[in-house]
This record gives C-alpha cells, structure tokens and sequence, in this order.
C-alpha cells in the first residue's frame, strides 16, 4: 500500500505537508505511511479516498483504477467546495443547478440567465458589505 500511497500523492502534485492537511493528519504520520513504517487505520483509508476521489479497492490492493470516476456535478464541486472552504448543501445545489444548465439551456436564454445571475451576485455583495459595516 506504501506505494500506491506515494503514487497518489505524486499524481495529485502534492507534498507529503499538503496532503497530510488535506486529510487531517500530521506530515509526519503521513511520511510513515509513504515508508511503510506504519499502516494507515481504516478511518485514514477512507478519509483519503472520500477526500480525493480515489477507489478503495485501488488503494487497498492496487485493483482497478487509481481514481473513482466522477460526473460534472461531482467534479465542480469537489474543485469549487475545496475552493470555498468545504460546501455545504446550498453550495452545492447551485453548483449542480450551473452545471445542468450549461448542458440544457438553450443559447437564445444566456443573456436573460446572465443578467438575473449578475443581479443576485450584486445583491449577494452588498448584504455581504452591509455586515461588514
């Protein structure tokens, strides 16, 4: 398993220290898991699979594909809640309401969906301001 470990964290493009923060554990523990010194728990085990998407049975024993696989909605919100700190349920039903529109909405209805967007966006600011104030 140490070496998938390390493959993993090498496809993903992240040091020993990002990856570790990502799942909630010391570098350190993490450096011992890449070495084999230790073997992770199955709580870290899955916390790293839910965390970046990877299949379980790839980790655990090197079957099948390296990474699950993921629709559009899956992929903007992974990508945007770990943007934005971590989605909650509203985040992503608008993530996943933008992502079915751009496959379902006709061209001649961009300018009307543009428009109401930038009026919520604008008015979504000035509430944020306003409590800032």
């Amino acid at each position: 398993m140490k070496d998938r470990i390390k493959q993993l964290r090498k496809a993903l493009e992240l040091t020993q220290q990002e990856f570790a923060d990502r799942i909630g554990i010391k570098r350190n523990s993490f450096a011992n898991y890449e070495t084999g010194r230790n073997t992770p728990i199955d709580a870290i085990i899955v916390s790293m699979c839910r965390e970046f998407n990877v299949n379980e049975e790839w980790l655990r024993t090197g079957t099948g594909e390296m990474f699950n696989e993921l629709d559009a909605t899956d992929i903007a919100f992974n990508h945007f809640g770990y943007v934005m700190g971590k989605g909650t349920a509203q985040k992503k039903a608008v993530l996943s309401a933008l992502v079915e529109m751009v496959y379902s909405v006709p061209d001649d209805k961009w300018d009307y969906i543009f428009n109401q967007f930038e009026g919520c966006l604008k008015e979504a600011r000035g509430s944020n301001e306003s409590r800032e104030d």
